[in-house]
C-alpha cells in the first residue's frame, strides 16, 4: 500500500491535471489572479460544507428528515477537491500541506494540554 504522503501527492497531481483540464493552472497564474481563484474556490469550499450539512437532520423542526452517508461522503471528497485547490493556489504542495498539517496538529495538542484558555497569536508563526 502507497505511504500516505505518496497518496496526498497523488490527489494533488489528479486535481492539478483537472485544474488545467478546466483551464486553471495554479502553477502559472498570474499573482493578480490568486486572489480570484482562492475566492472562487473558497465560496465553492463553503457551498460544498452546505450540501455537507445537508446530508443530515438539522431542521429541528422537521421531522421527515433523514441522514444521508453515502452522500455526505461524498461532499466530503468535493470539500477535498476545493481545499487542494486552494491549496495549490496559494503555491502549496502536497508535502507543503502535510509539513503545515504536522506542525500545526502539535500546536493545537499543545494547546489543549495547556488548557486553551487564551488566544496565542505567535504559536501558529513557524507554521
Amino acid at each position: 500500500m502507497d505511504a500516505p504522503g505518496d497518496m496526498l501527492e497523488h490527489l494533488f497531481a489528479l486535481q492539478e491535471k483537472l485544474g488545467r483540464r478546466l483551464g486553471v493552472d495554479s502553477r502559472s497564474m498570474a499573482e493578480e489572479r490568486r486572489s480570484e481563484w482562492v475566492l472562487n474556490y473558497a465560496r465553492a469550499l463553503q457551498q460544498e460544507i452546505a450540501e455537507l450539512i445537508d446530508c443530515f437532520p438539522w431542521k429541528w423542526w422537521a421531522h421527515y428528515q433523514s441522514q444521508d452517508l453515502q452522500n455526505a461522503r461524498v461532499e466530503v471528497v468535493d470539500i477535498l477537491h476545493f481545499l487542494i485547490s486552494i491549496a495549490q493556489t496559494l503555491g502549496m504542495t502536497a508535502r507543503d500541506v502535510y509539513d503545515a498539517f504536522v506542525k500545526k496538529n502539535a500546536v493545537n495538542l499543545q494547546r489543549q494540554e495547556r488548557g486553551y484558555t487564551a488566544k496565542d497569536p505567535n504559536d501558529s508563526r513557524h507554521i
